[in-house]
C-alpha cells in the first residue's frame, strides 16, 4: 500500500481553498485568495509562510534569481495559487522546479479561476 505523503495536512489545506473559494467565488485576483488564504490558515492554526523565496544552487553555486513559493505551508507542502481556466502542464512543471529546487516532497496547485475549484498533488 502506498502511504500518501502529508494526507491529514492536505485534507486541511485543500478544505480551506474550498472555503475561500465558497466565500469569494471565482474571478478575482490570485492576491485576493492569497489574502484570504492567509486569513483562513491563521483562524484555523494552519502554520504557513507566505511569498516564501528559494534559492537556486548550480554545481554548488547559489545562482543571482531565486523563486518565490505562494505559500509553504505546515513546514514541508508548497502550495501553489493559481486562477487560470485549468491546472496546466506548465502549472505542474513550476511546481515540480520548486520542489526540486527546495527540497520538499508534496506540492498542492489550487486553481480559484473556475466557477468549481480545482486542485492538484505533485510529489517530487
Amino acid at each position: 500500500m502506498v502511504e500518501i505523503l502529508f494526507k491529514e495536512e492536505s485534507y486541511k489545506i485543500i478544505g480551506a481553498c474550498f472555503e475561500v473559494h465558497n466565500i469569494l467565488g471565482h474571478g478575482f485576483k490570485e492576491a485576493v485568495y492569497k489574502d484570504a488564504l492567509e486569513f483562513e490558515f491563521a483562524r484555523l492554526n494552519i502554520p504557513f509562510v507566505r511569498e516564501r523565496p528559494f534559492t537556486i544552487t548550480y554545481k554548488e553555486q547559489k545562482l543571482k534569481h531565486f523563486f518565490v513559493a505562494d505559500f509553504v505551508v505546515y513546514d514541508g507542502i508548497i502550495l501553489e495559487v493559481k486562477i487560470g481556466n485549468y491546472i496546466g502542464d506548465p502549472y505542474i512543471k513550476q511546481t515540480l522546479n520548486y520542489l526540486k529546487a527546495s527540497g520538499l516532497k508534496l506540492g498542492l496547485v489550487i486553481n480559484f479561476g473556475k466557477p468549481s475549484i480545482e486542485y492538484q498533488r505533485v510529489v517530487f
